[in-house]
């Protein structure tokens, strides 16, 4: 067989020798482009790869992308501005400085200097001829009463009856003088008379007004079922300060109220009592030392058999020891209430024995509970009857008319 020999023509040999300058894929001498980070290639030439708008591939392009993000977080490290480390006291402040005053050694010495109540300052700075005041620090105390105060609970049954109005607003105008905050629990039995809530809504003290809904037909003190109203109010809503029973008819000063804010668990007091026979007072409490309670007094033999001579209003407790009794470590957790099946008499020592264990758990309050902070006078009149709506029923005759 003739073997055909096809010899190359110039095209062809050109092509080759092109080929062989432009670097064949195939060629050993042809060497593969330069890579990103390669030490041969220039700044303008990694922007330029960088930037590149021809069409890459999706490995090409994560690549690109965490290139970016990690040259924007080594930027946002980058200090560009002065910052402070720490905030200097008086670049917050609001204290108002006066101007220098300068006095005269003179006016000094002879107490001629006029000082007004409302331009008192703490003088930190006193030099002889002149007075610097350096600092201008007012007494926020007193101007602005930011004191932390426990709420005051104070409980008071009430009924229908001649003198309710003037005891029921003696008490209110009483409250409205305590400094708050104070929660007023008025209980009612049967339904909210409209008298009442008329003095609660004109007094301007804190109040929730309750009803005690049950037959009162063989109650022997209606006092302490709606007193009991008030504990269970207390103990469901967790309501956390001092509860005081304040009866309308008793007498009570402004300085008891303030004292009851500084009882832990349980304080007592004496109270001044008049006797049935209102021919002398009689006085009924504990004996204390300092704070500690080491004994009782009371005048009335027939009360000797009680394990606690005291007063319904002669006490107060923190409210917590009805709804936490995980906190004061009491060893049953069952609500504490009074109880109307003991003896006339008996209803306070029966009850304080549910809050403490003996009177090492008591506070005497004021300190040897040496003063009368409250008054408990028996002056009803039984056989008044009740005006409804404190309004006269028919209008009073003249007795001596002017003409």
């Amino acid at each position: 067989m003739a073997s055909i020999r096809r010899t190359l023509s110039p095209a062809n040999h050109d092509r080759s020798h092109h080929q062989h300058i432009n670097g064949s894929p195939f060629s050993p001498s042809s060497k593969p482009p330069p890579r990103l980070f390669s030490p041969t290639i220039s700044a303008a030439g990694f922007l330029r790869r960088l930037f590149s708008r021809r069409r890459l591939s999706w490995r090409w392009s994560l690549y690109r992308c965490s290139v970016f993000c990690v040259f924007g977080f080594l930027l946002g490290l980058m200090p560009f501005g002065r910052f402070r480390d720490e905030i200097r006291p008086r670049d917050f402040s609001f204290e108002m400085k006066p101007d220098m005053v300068n006095l005269r050694a003179e006016e000094i010495s002879s107490g001629r200097i006029d000082r007004r109540p409302e331009n008192d300052v703490n003088v930190r700075a006193v030099e002889i001829g002149s007075v610097s005041f350096v600092e201008r620090k007012e007494n926020e105390k007193e101007r602005f009463d930011y004191e932390a105060r426990k709420l005051l609970i104070v409980v008071t049954p009430t009924y229908n009856r001649m003198f309710q109005g003037y005891y029921f607003s003696r008490l209110g105008q009483v409250l409205r003088l305590v400094n708050p905050p104070v929660l007023w629990i008025v209980v009612e039995i049967g339904g909210q008379s409209a008298e009442t809530a008329e003095i609660l809504r004109s007094v301007g003290v804190t109040y929730r007004h309750l009803v005690c809904e049950k037959n009162m037909t063989d109650v022997k003190d209606r006092g302490v079922e709606q007193r009991n109203v008030a504990l269970r109010h207390i103990e469901m809503h967790r309501l956390d300060g001092i509860v005081y029973f304040a009866d309308d008819d008793n007498v009570y000063s402004l300085e008891l109220f303030e004292r009851l804010r500084g009882i832990s668990r349980f304080g007592t007091w004496p109270v001044a009592m008049l006797a049935q026979s209102k021919s002398k007072a009689i006085l009924e409490g504990p004996v204390c030392n300092g704070s500690a309670v080491i004994g009782w007094h009371t005048n009335e033999k027939s009360k000797r058999l009680r394990r606690f001579h005291v007063d319904m209003s002669g006490f107060a407790f923190n409210s917590t020891i009805l709804w936490d009794s995980k906190r004061w470590k009491r060893p049953y957790a069952n609500p504490i209430r009074q109880l109307d099946t003991v003896k006339e008499g008996f209803q306070e020592t029966t009850f304080i024995q549910q809050l403490v264990k003996d009177e090492s758990q008591m506070e005497g309050i004021p300190e040897g509970c040496e003063r009368i902070m409250n008054w408990h006078l028996h002056l009803e009149a039984l056989s008044a009857k009740y005006p409804r709506g404190w309004m006269l029923q028919k209008k009073l005759d003249a007795v001596l008319p002017l003409n």
